[in-house]
C-alpha cells in the first residue's frame, strides 16, 4: 500500500487528485464549525446525550450534529435516496430498462432522480428535526420563521454535501460520497482515542478492558478486510469457436461471488428501523401520560442498546436486509444468460435454469455466511462497551466502512497506475 501512494504521488494527474480530495476533505472540516445561531448547546448537549437516533447521526457527520451546524444532517438522506432508487430499479421496470439499456444518459437520469429524492427526504428529515427541537427547547426562538429557517439551512447543507461528494468523484480519486463518510468517522478517532488513554492513566479505566479492546478492534479490522476482498469464484469454461477459417480454443475463466454483496447497506437499514420507533416515542410517547408514556418508558428501559432483545432483534435484522440485498444486486438469472450468450458454461453445469440454480446455491451459502458475520459485527459493540471503555466507542460499523472505502481507494489508486503503465507500454 505504501508503495502504491509513493508511486502515485510521482504522477502529476493522480497527485492532483489525491490534492483535491485533501481539499474537499478542508472544505467539510471548515462547514462542521458553520453553526445554526440562537441554539441553546447545553439543551442541545441533554438531547444529544438522551437520544440514539442522535448519536447514530452524529458519528456518520464528524461532530456536525454535535455542534449543530448546517450540515448537521451530513450525507444521511443521500444515502435514503440512493438505497431507495436501487431498490426501485428492481421494481419499477421502467427504471430497471432505464439501468440496463440506457447506458450513459439512463445513469444520469437515475442520479437526477436521485438526487430530487435526497431533497425531499432531507425536507422532510430537516423539519422534523427543527420542530423537534423547538419543543425540546433547543432554539432561543421558537418561532416558526426560525424552524422554517433552521429546517431549509439542514436543507441546504446536505445539499451542498452531495455536490461536494459529486466534484469528489468527478475530481479526485474514489468515490466521494464514501469518502465524505469516511473523513467523518476519522475525524472523531483522535479525541475519543486521546480521551480513553487519560482515563486509563489516571486509574479510571481498567489496563485489562484496554487490552480486550485493543484486541476485539485488530480482530475486527482483520475480518473485515478478509470479508471484504473474499470471492468465490465459479469456473467458466468457454466452448471453441470457429471464425472464418481460424478455430479458437475454448479459454477457462471464473465468475467471481463477492462474500459481502450488501457491505454496510443491511447494518444501516437495521439501525434505522431499530432507532427511528424509539427516538419518535422520546419525542412524542414519553412527555404526556396514559398508555403511550408507559409503552414508550418501557421501550426506552427494556429496548435499549444494551439489552438483549435489541441485540437479538438487530441481529435477526441484519441477516435478513443482507439476503435482501444480495439478492438485488447479485442477479443469477442475468448471468446465466450471459454466459449462454457468449457461448460459456460451468464445467458439469447444463445452461439456462440448472445454471441459475447452482449459481443460487452457492449465493446462499456464502450469504449465509456473510450475514451471520456482519449480525455479530453489529451487536459486537455491545461486547465492547463491557469493557468500561465508554469512552472509546469506536463501532464495528464505523470501522467497517473505514476499512472498505481504504481499499476502494487504493484500489482506484493502483488501476490508475495500471492504466498509465499500459500507455506508455503502447508509445514504446
Amino acid at each position: 500500500m505504501l508503495n502504491t501512494l509513493r508511486n502515485a504521488l510521482l504522477v502529476p494527474e493522480i497527485r492532483k487528485r489525491v490534492g483535491f480530495v485533501f481539499f474537499a476533505f478542508a472544505v467539510f472540516v471548515f462547514m462542521i464549525h458553520v453553526q445554526l445561531p440562537n441554539v441553546n448547546q447545553a439543551k442541545w448537549a441533554q438531547v444529544i446525550a438522551s437520544g440514539a437516533f442522535y448519536q447514530f447521526l452524529g458519528f456518520l457527520s464528524g461532530g456536525a450534529l454535535q455542534k449543530l451546524s448546517i450540515i448537521a444532517m451530513g450525507i444521511t438522506p443521500y444515502i435514503n435516496a440512493s438505497i431507495i432508487m436501487q431498490l426501485m430499479t428492481v421494481v419499477v421496470p421502467q427504471l430497471e430498462e432505464m439501468a440496463k439499456k440506457g447506458g450513459e444518459q439512463g445513469r444520469k437520469t437515475i442520479s437526477r432522480y436521485t438526487r430530487w429524492l435526497t431533497i425531499v427526504l432531507a425536507f422532510i428529515q430537516g423539519t422534523s428535526m427543527s420542530i423537534a427541537m423547538s419543543r425540546s427547547g433547543v432554539f432561543y426562538d421558537s418561532s416558526w420563521l426560525f424552524i422554517a429557517y433552521a429546517a431549509l439551512s439542514f436543507v441546504a447543507g446536505t445539499v451542498f454535501l452531495m455536490w461536494l461528494g459529486e466534484q469528489i468523484t468527478d475530481k479526485g480519486i474514489g468515490n466521494g460520497i464514501s469518502l465524505i463518510i469516511f473523513v467523518g468517522i476519522v475525524l472523531r478517532f483522535p479525541s475519543q482515542i486521546g480521551q480513553t488513554f487519560s482515563l486509563a492513566s489516571t486509574g479510571s479505566v481498567n489496563w485489562l478492558g484496554l487490552v480486550l479492546w485493543l484486541a476485539i478492534a485488530l480482530v475486527t479490522i482483520v475480518s473485515i478486510v478478509f470479508m471484504y476482498q473474499g470471492q468465490r469464484r465459479i469456473p467458466v469454461q468457454q466452448a471453441r469457436r470457429v471464425v472464418g477459417r481460424k478455430m479458437f480454443a475454448g479459454r477457462s475463466s471464473y465468475i467471481p461471488l463477492r462474500l459481502n454483496n450488501a457491505g454496510v447497506i443491511s447494518i444501516i437499514f437495521a439501525i434505522s428501523i431499530l432507532l427511528l420507533p424509539q427516538q419518535a416515542l422520546s419525542w412524542f410517547g414519553t412527555s404526556g401520560t396514559g398508555w403511550t408514556a408507559q409503552v414508550g418508558q418501557w421501550i426506552q428501559l427494556n429496548f435499549g442498546p444494551n439489552s438483549i432483545p435489541y441485540n437479538l432483534v438487530y441481529f435477526l435484522l441484519v441477516v435478513v436486509f443482507t439476503f435482501f440485498y444480495s439478492s438485488i444486486v447479485v442477479n443469477t438469472k442475468d448471468i446465466a444468460d450471459n454466459l449462454k450468450k457468449s457461448g460459456s458454461f460451468i464445467p458439469g453445469i447444463r445452461p439456462g435454469d440448472p445454471t441459475v440454480q447452482y449459481i443460487n446455491k452457492i449465493l446462499f451459502r456464502i450469504t449465509a455466511a456473510a450475514a451471520v458475520y456482519l449480525g455479530l459485527l453489529a451487536v459486537l459493540p455491545s461486547l465492547q462497551r463491557d469493557t468500561g471503555l465508554t469512552q472509546l466507542y469506536i463501532g464495528s460499523t464505523s470501522l467497517l466502512i473505514v476499512v472498505g472505502v481504504a481499499l476502494d481507494s487504493i484500489t482506484q489508486i493502483e488501476a490508475r497506475l495500471a492504466m498509465r503503465d499500459y500507455r506508455g507500454f503502447i508509445k514504446k
